[in-house]
């Protein structure tokens, strides 16, 4: 477990890591830092002692199926991913780093916090009381890396914008956007979410009907695609360049 502390603008930032789950997280108060360290470790050990019973769990790339009376047993971090992948009938693993940011966030609000960031790996869980950016990341040759952003403006729900990606990264993925970002209601969802639009872009004439995948679900608010040089939002996505954070037409 490693821990390093940044000061910045007034606020901690604090790079956590455990074993594969390697986070920023970003909070006004140490208490707060705390309690999603404490989160993130308590949920991860009821997510590897599941495995351990289940280990097809984190294998399967297909919806997860299991007997009814199960649910009730199953940890709470199972129970995100497995409900936020089936909408998409893809593998639960699909949301893990939504889910393990997600139960970070809520303990950080349960301990008092009105602005709580946890970015794990690009899956990202953010309750904010302010404007806040998050910037888009594509890949290094990518002529949008490093010069858009997504606004998320202040609220009472912790909304989740997750990124996957099939040029950047270890994860599996079965189309090829270099990144596509959903915003939803939660992580788990906007993980899971992500995923399945970026599986479904397979070149740029297939972005529009992509977006099928997304458009419908209950919670998802938009999502944007990035693939070479072209870029399509759909949904509620407010996008603004990061040099000088006017909006992007």
């Amino acid at each position: 477990m490693q821990r390093r502390y940044i000061l910045c603008m007034d606020v901690l930032r604090v790079h956590f890591r455990l074993k594969e789950t390697s986070v920023w997280i970003t909070a006004e108060d140490e208490r707060h830092v705390e309690a999603a360290e404490d989160a993130l470790i308590e949920h991860r050990r009821h997510l590897e002692s599941y495995v351990k019973r289940n280990p097809f769990f984190l294998i399967t790339i297909e919806r997860y199926t299991y007997d009814e009376r199960e649910w009730d047993e199953m940890p709470d971090v199972v129970r995100r991913m497995v409900s936020a992948a089936n909408k998409f009938n893809i593998g639960p693993m699909s949301a893990v780093a939504g889910a393990l940011a997600e139960l970070a966030v809520e303990r950080m609000r349960d301990e008092g916090a009105s602005f709580a960031i946890v970015d794990n790996g690009g899956d990202i869980a953010i309750l904010t009381d302010r404007e806040v950016l998050v910037g888009i990341y594509a890949g290094d040759d990518n002529p949008f890396s490093g010069k858009i952003a997504i606004r998320i403006r202040s609220g009472d729900k912790i909304i989740g914008v997750c990124t996957s990606s099939a040029t950047v990264g270890h994860s599996i993925s079965f189309g090829n956007a270099d990144a596509a970002t959903v915003i939803s209601d939660g992580a788990s969802l906007a993980d899971a979410a992500a995923t399945a639009l970026c599986n479904a872009t397979s070149d740029v004439s297939s972005v529009r009907r992509a977006f099928n995948v997304v458009r419908g679900i209950d919670g998802i608010r938009g999502a944007l695609v990035i693939i070479g040089d072209v870029l399509a939002k759909w949904g509620n996505v407010e996008i603004v360049r990061t040099n000088n954070s006017a909006p992007l037409q």
